[in-house]
């Protein structure tokens, strides 16, 4: 009987541990669209890396809000982006855990004939590195790939 109870327990502690990465991921496009970047930074860990291959790497709590504050970002906020977070893989190693995906960037295109129309401006591909903190599980580091083909994201997408 004990055997079984623990099992379950670690069952649901798993399932709660998942569901607790996908919760924080997905809040990150919802806190990027509404430009709250200081808590877009707080995903992260305090020397967490937030990479974007072949743009930008940014470091730290500072840095990662930047991102949301620059000019790009910025810009992209004026015309009306949405930051979409597809499903996630998550695979949990105790108190660190890797959670693998896609996310898109829409733009709204102003100059479109029809009112509310949009365009993806950014298909990417995901590796979040993950661990459990005091405060919950936090963001040790992302990277994120244009997927266009390069070697990149096939990487950050594979097992």
């Amino acid at each position: 009987m004990q055997e079984w109870v623990t099992s379950l327990e670690q069952r649901l502690t798993a399932m709660e541990d998942r569901e607790a990465i996908r919760d924080l991921i997905i809040s990150y496009g919802r806190l990027a669209d509404a430009g709250h970047a200081d808590a877009v930074a707080q995903l992260w860990t305090a020397d967490g890396t937030y990479e974007v291959v072949g743009f930008a790497t940014a470091t730290g709590h500072a840095e990662i809000a930047s991102l949301i504050t620059g000019p790009v970002h910025q810009a992209l906020m004026a015309n009306g982006c949405a930051h979409v977070m597809g499903q996630l893989n998550v695979e949990l190693s105790g108190d660190s855990a890797t959670a693998r995906g896609h996310s898109l960037v829409m733009r709204h295109k102003s100059e479109a004939a029809e009112p509310g129309t949009f365009e993806v401006y950014r298909a990417s591909a995901n590796c979040w590195t993950l661990v459990r903190t005091a405060e919950g599980w936090r963001v040790s580091h992302r990277a994120n790939s244009l997927i266009n083909g390069n070697e990149a994201a096939r990487i950050l997408l594979a097992p």
